[in-house]
């Protein structure tokens, strides 16, 4: 099935298509301006899984951010999905694949992304994909329904510009959202 993929650019057209995607209840939804900014900022971060007949498979948003002074320039993913009945085809993996290797070729130290720490499937995905823990966000999903926030961490993976892999070092403490930057 991976093979007959087309992985392309996200265009404006894929916002009507893409809620067979967006309708699971963790994937984190935006409004329309959300994704037409990273369509015009980063439109290299914004990749789509299409499948033969057309449909949408997944996606992967992201950017690049940070401070090269401090070595904390690197790529950042946004949003990563893929609609249930594509699942387990090694599909975010090769769009992880895809942001890594854009922000290797823009200078980044590391790839971050935050994830909900109930998301263990995720959280796993992301382990076997070569990423770490290096911080705990305190309640930084907002919750609905009146359940309490939830925490998310904030994983990382050291691209070769970080030699040292220093990015990843663990912080020992949990952070709140107002403390990153």
């Amino acid at each position: 099935m991976l093979t007959m993929t087309t992985l392309r650019a996200f265009t404006c057209d894929d916002l009507f298509k893409f809620n067979n995607i967006n309708l699971d209840p963790l994937t984190e939804t935006y409004g329309i301006p959300f994704y037409l900014q990273y369509l015009a900022h980063w439109p290299e971060y914004f990749i789509v899984a299409e499948a033969p007949g057309g449909e949408l498979m997944g996606y992967i948003m992201g950017k690049a951010e940070g401070s090269v002074a401090r070595e904390e320039w690197h790529g950042h993913v946004t949003a990563l999905s893929v609609a249930p009945e594509f699942r387990r085809l090694g599909l975010a993996a090769k769009l992880m694949e895809m942001l890594e290797e854009i922000s290797e070729r823009k200078g980044g130290f590391f790839v971050d992304l935050f994830v909900r720490v109930s998301n263990q499937v995720a959280v796993n995905m992301y382990k076997q994909l070569g990423y770490s823990v290096y911080r705990t966000v305190i309640e930084y999903y907002s919750a609905s329904n009146g359940e309490p926030d939830e925490d998310a961490y904030d994983m990382r993976k050291a691209l070769s510009r970080d030699t040292e892999k220093k990015s990843i070092i663990p912080l020992p403490h949990p952070v709140r959202p107002e403390d990153i930057e």
